[in-house]
């Protein structure tokens, strides 16, 4: 399977500086393995707290902001 990172890159609203941007699979696994989400599940201002948590993402959904 082929990265799709500059189709990636386009739609990643992720602040943070890390070698995974672009690559979801490192992402999404990276986050998986700390009991969170990646950025592109959140919406940008939520985005930028850095809290990837899955609380924070219910809170949000709940609000109806997801």
């Amino acid at each position: 399977m082929d990265c799709k990172k500059d189709k990636n890159l386009k739609e990643c609203n992720c602040t943070a500086s890390c070698g995974k941007k672009g690559i979801c699979c490192d992402c999404v696994s990276y986050h998986r393995s700390h009991k969170q989400l990646p950025a592109c599940f959140f919406p940008t201002d939520a985005e930028a707290t850095y809290d990837r948590s899955y609380d924070y993402f219910v809170k949000l959904v709940q609000q109806g902001r997801v």
